[in-house]
Formats: C-alpha cells, structure tokens, sequence
C-alpha cells in the first residue's frame, strides 16, 4: 500500500510507494507464469480470483487465453499491458458482461461464472466501465439513487459513506452529471458504483481521457476508496502510475499472463520497463 496521509501528485516528492506493500509470497514473474502453481497456491481462499479464464466478444474468436487473477480483502490490484491485450475483457468477464468460454470466476468460494451484472452487484461487486458511466440527465444525487436501486432504503446511509469519501458530490449533489467535466463524472461513477457496499470494485481505466492533473486526483481517490476497506480491482493505461499505487500488479499480454509481482517490483523490472513501460519507466 502506499503511505498513509501523503499528499501530492503521482511519482513526485509526497507520493511513496511503501516497500512492504502487497502480498510477498508466491508471485509468479516472467515466463514462469506457464506454471500455474504459485497461482494455486496463492489464490487459495482470494475474495476474489479467475482461473484460466477464456472469454471474447464474438464466438470462436478469444480475447483471453486462460487468464488468472486474484485479489485478497483489501488489496489494490492492478491490470496493466499493451493495447489489445484484454486487460478491460478480462474485468467484463468477472462482472458477467462477457460470456466466459471456459474457465471460472469465484467470488468468496462462490462460483460466479456468467452471472447477470445485477446479481453480481447484489453478491458484493461493483464495477465502472470507462467511457458512459454516468446518467447525464439526472443530478449526482439520482445517479447515486440509480446506484443503490436495488437497496433504496439504505440510500441515506451509503449517501452518507460516499460523501465522505467525495464532499463534492454532497455539495453538488442537485446539479446535472452532463455539465461535469470528465473527473468530476468519474467520482459520480465510482460514488454510484460504492451505493451497494461493494467488497470488491472494478475500475476500467479511470484516467482515461483525463488530463495529468486529474489523473493524479483519481489515482488519489482510488487509493482512498482502497484504504476505506473496499478491495480494487484496477485496469489503467497509465502502467507506472498504476504500478505505484497497486498492491500487486497483473501484466498481460495477448490474452495472456504475461509477468505478475508486487506492483513496486514490476515497476522496476528491466523487462517490463523495456516491453510494457518505455521511457515512462525510467525515474529521473
């Protein structure tokens, strides 16, 4: 996890990375991934975790190839890779908005495998697509209505919890989700997503679009919503600065893994840097 109670934009002074995050044990880096052991192991009793799923948008055609993934009660794992590599297929194969040709997903011991989105919200997941994700015409109050229909009578409770994790949105709540900019529309999005007290939240790239200044205050929130409890679940194109704020990180690469480790230890491999990271992953 990164350090508790710093301010300050991603990868400057103020925004650490604490060396001890994430879980230690068991990482599967390299081409060790085609040894799906570590991952057994290590995913035993995960809140969450999909095992060699393979899944795509149109029949006969695979996006993923077998791909696993696993997070634990209150980790921040990150998604990362090239374009084309499945990285948002892969979180629309957990939340059941793809059909999943073989392998499964598993939430708390619970096979959820093809399950309706709106059955996976009442089991404990949210997620945020990343580009539509608000209701234009409604207020921020409505969209967060929206958020909990399905429990409307704790809305004033959860309104209460996203309120502090957004002030904003308690502030702004009668004004229209349309005439917000683009950073302002994804807390609408995350705050609705978080209506249902989700155990786990998945987040398709939240940057995406955003300009860096409003990047580094969504990776802030993230970080936020990650510390109140809420286990994360983040696909980002911003690899390093993904890399920064994850517990572990995922690296995948034709449908495929492709490395997996602490997200510190990703950010710092020679091979990741020179395949997935580029210039971005060289520090001054």
């Amino acid at each position: 996890m990164t350090t508790p109670g710093r301010q300050g934009g991603l990868g400057e002074p103020g925004f650490e990375v604490d060396p001890e995050a994430g879980a230690a044990d068991a990482q599967v880096r390299g081409s060790d991934t085609t040894d799906r052991s570590a991952h057994l192991a290590a995913a035993d009793g995960a809140l969450l975790r999909a095992d060699e799923v393979v899944a795509g948008y149109v029949p006969g055609v695979n996006i993923l190839n077998g791909c696993d993934l696993y997070v634990e009660d209150g980790e921040l794992v990150g998604i990362i890779g090239p374009n084309g590599a499945g990285k948002s297929t892969l979180l629309k194969a957990m939340f059941g908005l793809v059909t999943v040709g073989s392998g499964s997903v598993v939430l708390r011991g619970e096979t959820i495998t093809g399950l309706k989105a709106h059955s996976l919200v009442r089991k404990g997941v949210g997620f945020v697509p990343q580009t539509e994700n608000v209701f234009p015409s409604l207020t921020i109050e409505e969209n967060l209505q929206m958020g909990c229909y399905q429990s409307s009578g704790r809305f004033a409770e959860r309104f209460e919890f996203v309120a502090g994790l957004f002030p904003a949105l308690a502030d702004r709540r009668k004004q229209r989700a349309g005439s917000l900019s683009g950073g302002e529309r994804q807390m609408v999005a995350m705050g609705r997503a978080l209506m249902m007290e989700p155990s786990v939240l998945l987040l398709d790239e939240p940057s995406a679009g955003l300009s860096p200044a409003l990047q580094d205050d969504v990776f802030r929130r993230v970080r936020q919503i990650n510390k109140a409890g809420v286990s994360v679940v983040m696909v980002e194109q911003n690899a390093r600065r993904c890399l920064q704020i994850c517990d572990r990180g995922y690296v995948l690469d034709q449908g495929r893994n492709a490395y997996t480790a602490r997200g510190a230890e990703l950010a710092k491999d020679p091979k990741v840097i020179e395949l997935y990271l580029g210039t971005l992953g060289k520090v001054p």
